[in-house]
């Protein structure tokens, strides 16, 4: 018997409970891990209350990210050994697997040695936050030194993270934020600039900054009729990347800024690239050099107790932090 992050019905942070469970032995392709550490994420809350693209079915487990020892492994899987030191980058749906306990078992795909340097809590939350802005920015857009990227909901993890790739591409990170309360931590953390998207005339910024040019990239987990705007903000053949939904009404388009500067708007999920062995693998590298280098260093907010795992989960709720909350074993 282990102890699981476990929830029973959709709800608020209340509904999740800490429960002894047996793990079962990893399955082919599986690798089971003793965890020290995991990450918290948005999609958990919202597959928590019903709004992910996947449904729980009761009990449900949940947990995106975890850094541990492994502890046995499946039949088929290379590379590994018991003793291990590794992190998960999320390649699975929710309900599928849940790294939130003290043992847990993970698709091998997944499964990173992570360099010696990261702490348990760093490594912890690593692969969310740069994975998916990678995946963005680096495999798709293929952003060049010079051009400007719109980061919307900058201070949660995964817009740290493409502000710190952004600058290691060579290219300008504008932060997005509702207020200018952030502003200065937001520049502290490698933003060369920051619009208050409530207090400040967001297409007439992004103007002054690009010289009239607009913005070649905009990295957007919110949507909402906030979109329309950005839209405007962007250059010709600008690109677009609704990667989450916060904001679950439908979004507005100009059609004029569309067809007039050829924009492209997409959806974009982690898993487009975490589920491609090819594209996951120039993932890992580009990923594990940036924290080698120093040019990646996750940002971690706040750190919790297992046993506190409401408790930080209603901290990511009130969308008080700044960087990644972890929940430690």
């Amino acid at each position: 018997m282990t102890r699981i992050v476990r929830f029973h019905e959709i709800g608020a942070p209340e509904v999740l409970k800490v429960e002894d469970v047996t793990v079962p032995a990893p399955k082919a392709g599986e690798v089971q891990i003793r965890v020290k550490a995991m990450g918290l994420n948005r999609a958990e809350v919202m597959f928590r209350t019903g709004q992910y693209v996947t449904e729980p079915a009761f009990p449900a487990i949940l947990g995106y990210e975890a850094a541990g020892i492994v502890e046995a492994l499946g039949a088929n899987v290379e590379g590994l050994a018991p003793g291990d030191a590794v992190s998960v980058v999320p390649c699975f749906m929710l309900g599928a697997y849940g790294l939130h306990g003290e043992l847990v078992n993970a698709p091998a795909i997944g499964v990173v040695k992570h360099p010696d340097t990261l702490s348990w809590e760093e490594a912890a939350a690593t692969w969310m936050m740069f994975t998916t802005a990678y995946g963005a920015l680096v495999d798709i857009a293929d952003v060049k030194a010079g051009e400007t990227v719109l980061i919307r909901a900058a201070s949660s993890s995964v817009g740290l993270a493409a502000i710190q790739i952004t600058k290691a591409l060579g290219a300008l990170p504008v932060a997005l934020t509702r207020r200018s309360n952030k502003r200065d931590e937001l520049l502290a953390h490698g933003a060369a600039h920051v619009i208050a998207t409530e207090e400040q005339d967001l297409v007439a910024e992004v103007m002054r900054i690009t010289d009239g040019k607009g913005a070649r990239v905009a990295f957007d987990p919110v949507g909402g009729p906030e979109v329309g705007k950005i839209l405007e903000a962007l250059s010709t053949l600008g690109i677009f990347f609704q990667y989450g939904a916060l904001d679950t009404t439908p979004i507005t388009i100009p059609v004029l800024s569309l067809l007039g500067k050829n924009l492209t708007v997409r959806g974009y999920q982690i898993f487009e690239v975490s589920t491609d062995p090819e594209r996951l693998s120039k993932a890992k590298a580009y990923i594990v050099e940036g924290l080698a280098s120093g040019a990646l260093k996750p940002v971690i907010a706040k750190t919790f107790k297992l046993d506190d795992i409401v408790e930080a989960y209603k901290f990511m709720e009130s969308n008080e932090q700044i960087g990644k909350i972890v929940v430690t074993v």
